[in-house]
């Protein structure tokens, strides 16, 4: 669920390491030893997070209230080409063809209605990731100005793109990012 694209990563990931090496082994960076990093998996924090967790339900929601209707409707075109099958030897030939045209019109229908929910529903999804995207980024904030972190990256996570192959577990921050996130968003 990340808007930042896979390619824009393997880009800017290396020359954030790059810089962070010349950060540290720069023979007058005394203030290496107090530079502080994080890493954080927004994944987490919006799946783990109350607020997160009641938008995700609403997603689920709405998707389950548009699925039994899709559902409805493909029940629907099944018993109508049920009839139509029972129907066709009693048919003459114009009826036939004025039934299959309707089956034909109510099937483009069903297709339609299919095609527009998931844009519905992938507009919903983007609204959502961007809304608590920008949330999250700053309850990050929040966090790493009061721990003195210089710079928080994006983890990654198993669902989306692994950006941080390791770290300790004392520079990541997301369950306090989830604390922040819950007491920011708890109104």
């Amino acid at each position: 669920m990340h808007t930042t694209g896979p390619l824009l990563r393997r880009i800017t990931l290396p020359l954030i390491a790059a810089g962070m090496l010349l950060l540290t082994s720069h023979p007058a960076a005394e203030a290496a030893d107090a530079f502080k990093m994080g890493v954080v998996d927004p994944q987490s924090v919006l799946e783990k997070s109350k607020a997160g967790k009641k938008a995700l339900d609403g997603l689920k929601e709405y998707v389950s209230t548009r699925q039994k209707l899709l559902s409805r409707d493909e029940e629907e075109l099944r018993n109508t080409e049920k009839t139509l099958k029972e129907q066709v030897a009693k048919l003459s030939d114009a009826e036939k063809k004025d039934k299959e045209t309707l089956f034909r019109a109510k099937i483009q229908d069903y297709q339609k209605r299919a095609q527009e929910f998931n844009q519905e529903l992938q507009g919903k999804q983007k609204e959502l990731v961007d809304d608590y995207m920008k949330r999250i980024a700053i309850a990050t904030q929040n966090v790493a100005e009061r721990g003195g972190f210089a710079i928080v990256l994006d983890k990654g996570s198993e669902q989306t793109v692994k950006i941080v192959i390791y770290n300790r577990d004392t520079i990541d921050l997301t369950e306090q990012v989830i604390k922040e996130f819950d007491r920011v968003n708890s109104r």
